[in-house]
This record gives C-alpha cells, structure tokens and sequence, in this order.
C-alpha cells in the first residue's frame, strides 16, 4: 500500500485489524526486517492492526530533494501516522534509528500515542560502545555485514539475515540518506517526557550503539521498564525473539490497563 504526505510516496503493508500499532525499522533497511522481528511478538494477541512503513530512502519510500534533515523525516512520519490512524491513538514501536524517530514523534503527539516501545534505540550523547565481539558461531558465516551487525551467527541467524536483512540494501537510496545523515539530530522541543507505558530494550554486546544511554532513559520516562539482554547485540530482535516477545507481551497488558 502506498499513502502520499508532501511529495513522499510512502510504502507500507499492515497485518490485522483493531489497535494501530505503527513500527518503524532502522536505517538501511525496510520494513521487511521490522515484520520479521516483530510479528512474532504480536503473534496471537488479537486485536492489533500491525503497520511497518518503509522510513523515507529506504525500501519503496521515495525520499525527494526536499527532505534534507532528520526534522523533515519526522514530519514525514508524523504526517503518515495522521493519515493512517485516522484520529486512533496508536502503538509506537522502534529499532535503531527508528527509535530515534518514534520518541520524537511520542513527545510530540502524546495524546495519541498510547504506549512507546524502544529497542535498541539509536540516541544523542551515546557512549560506552563496546567493541564487537561473537558469542555463538565461528564467526566466519555470512559477509562482512552479517558478521558486524549479529554477535550470535549461527546458520539460522545467517538465513534470518539473508531472507530479511540483505534485500534491502539494493533498495537504498544512499544518496538520500547521505544528505539526510548530514542534519540527522532532531531540533529538540523541549516538550515533557513522553508519560504513557514504556519499554526500553537494549543489548549488552551491541557495538553499534550501545546499551548506557538507553538506560538513562528511565530517568527521563516516568513509566518505563529497562530490560538490557545478554548475548545481544544490534540485532537483538533477532537474537532474542522470546525475551523480546515476553517484554512487548508486558507491555502491552500494561498498555490495556490504561485503555
């Protein structure tokens, strides 16, 4: 399916009926590893209408000249989830970059978003990186992107890679994103923390951007929960698919309550 806001072709396939739950994927990908990581954990719990665009540059999003910054994705973003939802307050669910992004867009729209999920999120002021570093696997699987990106290779990590990772990256737009990636920090707002249920989901081995910020993060979501996942990296959503099932699963009765 395909929505236009502004001069953006928007690409998106959705799942089900119910909720709006809009989950956004990370950068240089598509929305084909965002539903690959992700359907498993709504898998079963009825009533959620399951959203994943492809972010601007990326997959079958059209990103034009005039997007030039971060500031102009959020817009593009904010104004997909107007039309989409329809005035519904939705799920806000993010990875990597997309986290970066659905913050945002929380702190902006609060009335209607009514719970935020971040996984592994991209942050300003990341620090204590660690180095990358395999802990199942020969480390000799795949290419040079598999083996940065998952710290468990194993071959059925190595097929998850090659079915819903790898296709995306003849899709890319890098000249897009190179633009995009030159004004990539939001212009704060300085609106109030986002106070609706939270989830921050971080991996201790991930050498790309790490697990310390995330954790500052409780201190600034006056309802989240902080998991940090051992024998996860980057790919964590992959790593860990039944943690991860379990916190979104938590999550999501803590949503209920407040519906």
């Amino acid at each position: 399916m395909e929505i236009r806001v502004g001069q953006v072709a928007v690409h998106y396939v959705e799942y089900g009926t119910g909720r709006p739950v809009l989950v956004l994927h990370g950068a240089g990908v598509d929305h084909r590893e965002a539903e690959a990581c992700f359907e498993s954990g709504f898998d079963g719990i009825a009533g959620m209408r399951r959203i994943y665009p492809d972010l601007p540059g990326m997959g079958r999003t059209s990103a034009p000249e005039t997007l030039r910054s971060a500031d102009d994705v959020l817009d593009t973003l904010l104004g997909f989830a107007d039309e989409v939802m329809g005035g519904t307050a939705y799920l806000l669910v993010g990875h990597s970059a997309g986290a970066y992004y659905a913050q945002a867009m929380a702190e902006r729209r609060p009335a209607q978003v009514a719970g935020l999920a971040l996984v592994c999120p991209l942050l300003p002021g990341l620090r204590d990186v660690p180095e990358h570093r395999v802990v199942a696997g020969s480390g000799e699987l795949g290419d040079d992107v598999f083996r940065g990106y998952f710290v468990i290779q194993t071959p059925e990590m190595l097929e998850r890679y090659e079915r819903h990772v790898a296709p995306a990256a003849a899709l890319v737009d890098e000249a897009a994103l190179e633009r995009i990636g030159e004004r990539w920090a939001l212009t704060p707002d300085h609106a109030p923390a986002f106070a609706g249920p939270t989830v921050v989901v971080a991996g201790r081995l991930d050498s790309t951007v790490g697990y310390a910020a995330a954790t500052d993060l409780v201190g600034h979501y006056p309802h989240a929960s902080l998991a940090v996942l051992d024998d996860a990296g980057h790919a964590l959503p992959h790593e860990q698919p039944e943690l991860l099932r379990a916190l979104l699963t938590e999550w999501l009765a803590r949503v209920e309550r407040l519906s």
